[in-house]
């Protein structure tokens, strides 16, 4: 009888508000009252990429070759900013800065200021091919960039000048990542590894062993310890993901198995007081999961 009564005044804080997201992309904020808002959907094609700008904005990328900053709160599109020729494949920024970063199909990155006008404010050109990885330092003064051209490239985002490029056979980049508070960048490929550049050469600092299938996305903890790296499958095999130390060790920590298909994005999850570290992985068989970082047990 005491469960059920504590189950009950839990769910009555937690449905006390409710957002639905439509299948015609609008939002509807559901309150006691039983009133409804609803938004513009932020793209008029599909969103191919989402990321953090402050507690309550988010930034997106999409087909539709634009780039929009949302609150997530209401749902409503703040920002809309156009410059890109084709879709945009990445978007990042600093947390907590004012700047936007997005690379694209066209082969180009594109800064972009949040109080700033509808056109960029820096342009990064010089891959070969469709830009594939983004990443900001902290404090918003470097970009790393990576391409389907084998190639790694380190941005001044004031002035757009190009500080140094390398280039490793294969090495068809899918995604990158910056370790917080240090000048390691963490880069995915599709030749199956996970690499860890010092951005300050610009020269790999270490590989992680190779895995069975492409690794298609990276995240590093806020602490910088640990980095997650994500892999292809197909009808149950592969669609793992895989917890790496960044420390002395640099071993491999953990696996999370249980997706069918190809794991899509992996993300450590923000730590509450009364939560044990957490992880989420989403996957090409329609499931997000959400895991236990220590034990790789489903939450």
């Amino acid at each position: 009888l005491l469960l059920t009564k504590a189950m009950g005044k839990l769910q009555s804080k937690i449905s006390f508000y409710n957002t639905k997201y439509r299948a015609d992309g609008s939002v509807g904020q559901t309150g006691p009252s039983g009133a409804s808002q609803q938004h513009s959907p932020a793209h008029t094609d599909a969103v191919t990429s989402v990321a953090a700008l402050k507690p309550d904005l988010c930034v997106s990328g999409g087909k539709d070759k634009s780039v929009a900053v949302c609150s997530w709160r209401s749902g409503a599109a703040l920002r809309r900013f156009i410059g890109h020729e084709r879709e945009v494949t990445k978007v990042t920024s600093a947390l907590d800065s004012s700047r936007v970063f997005s690379a694209s199909r066209d082969k180009t990155v594109m800064m972009w200021e949040l109080h700033g006008t509808s056109g960029p404010s820096q342009h990064f050109p010089g891959h070969d091919l469709v830009v594939t990885g983004l990443a900001v330092s902290p404090d918003a003064s470097q970009l790393c960039t990576g391409s389907r051209d084998n190639t790694v490239c380190k941005w001044d985002t004031e002035t757009g000048e190009c500080l140094g490029r390398a280039a490793i056979s294969r090495n068809l980049v899918t995604h990158l990542c910056w370790v917080p508070g240090e000048p390691y960048v963490i880069q995915t490929s599709e030749d199956k590894t996970t690499r860890v550049w010092d951005s300050r050469e610009l020269q790999v600092a270490h590989t992680f062993p190779a895995k069975q299938h492409i690794q298609t996305c990276c995240d590093v903890s806020q602490d910088g310890r640990y980095c997650l790296s994500s892999s292809s499958g197909h009808s149950g095999h592969g669609g793992e993901a895989t917890l790496w130390d960044l420390r002395q060790t640099r071993g491999r920590v953990c696996e999370y198995k249980g997706h069918f298909q190809t794991t899509t994005s992996c993300v450590f999850l923000p730590r509450g007081p009364a939560f044990a570290p957490s992880i989420a992985t989403s996957s090409s068989d329609s499931t997000v999961k959400v895991w236990d970082q220590a034990t790789a047990g489903r939450g």
